[in-house]
């Protein structure tokens, strides 16, 4: 039997910075060492990633993801379907005493660009049992959130390749 929790935080990974997801995925690795239950929710993404490849090799831990295909190409209205479809998974996710850590990867940008509410959020947060830890990453924290959660990390980009024109690296960026 693994680790359980016995006082569940929210968590928040924040910034322009890279490393929001790479964190959370650090995260559930650790947990998934201490014997721990672990479900990561992927907002507003829609192509395999090396975390996918990992998962599906490996099964530390339950991946999730809703939408397929290239979110930045997709028509807003099927973006706001996926996100619905993505927060009503989530949401019975948290609830369901399977998992001991439960990661929303991205909702904050589903939240940013108004795929899903302010109210969707915080409702996700309130259902949150004590035994569950919940992370959620992604730009643009809005002050609410920040408020509401106990544990706030921003990644600041200071540089980064892409300004010098430098494209995403299969198994470094995705």
């Amino acid at each position: 039997m693994g680790t359980k929790i016995t006082k569940g935080l929210v968590q928040v990974y924040t910034g322009d910075g890279k490393g929001k997801t790479t964190a959370a995925l650090g995260l559930a690795l650790r947990a998934c060492g201490h014997g721990m239950s672990v479900i990561f929710i992927q907002f507003v993404k829609g192509i395999p990633t090396g975390e996918h490849a990992f998962v599906s090799r490996y099964h530390p831990f339950e991946i999730a993801q809703i939408g397929k295909g290239d979110c930045f190409t997709k028509d807003t209205n099927i973006l706001e379907s996926e996100a619905r479809e993505t927060i009503q998974f989530a949401r019975e996710q948290i609830v369901s005493n399977k998992y001991d850590l439960v990661i929303l990867d991205e909702i904050l940008i589903a939240l940013h660009i108004k795929l899903l509410s302010m109210n969707d959020v915080m409702d996700l947060i309130d259902q949150k049992p004590e035994s569950v830890e919940l992370v959620m990453t992604g730009r643009n924290a809005p002050q609410e959130i920040i408020d509401r959660a106990d544990l706030v990390t921003e990644m600041r980009m200071i540089k980064h390749p892409f300004s010098t024109g430098v494209a995403g690296r299969r198994g470094i960026e995705f």
